[in-house]
């Protein structure tokens, strides 16, 4: 390969790595899956995907997941 070649390369490479740390720091986004379930990202490694009906069980339960969370904050820990 020529220096030229590799050169080019190498900034194509750059650059590819700049958009994909862009897309890492977005945040937290959703999609709806093939399946059919919601998606969130951003929250860890993987999406967090449930149904329709487990998304509204779980955010019903928000009071009670705090409260929880209260209770046990000193065995809890935080990824920080």
């Amino acid at each position: 390969m020529a220096d030229e070649d590799m050169l080019a390369e190498l900034e194509r490479l750059r650059k590819e790595n700049d958009a994909l740390k862009k897309g890492a720091a977005r945040g937290v986004s959703m999609k709806v899956s093939e399946k059919g379930g919601l998606s969130v990202y951003g929250l860890g490694r993987f999406p967090i995907t449930f149904y329709k009906e487990q998304w509204t069980k779980l955010l019903d339960m928000a009071d009670e997941i705090r409260a929880f969370m209260a209770a046990h904050d000193a065995e809890l820990k935080s990824k920080d």
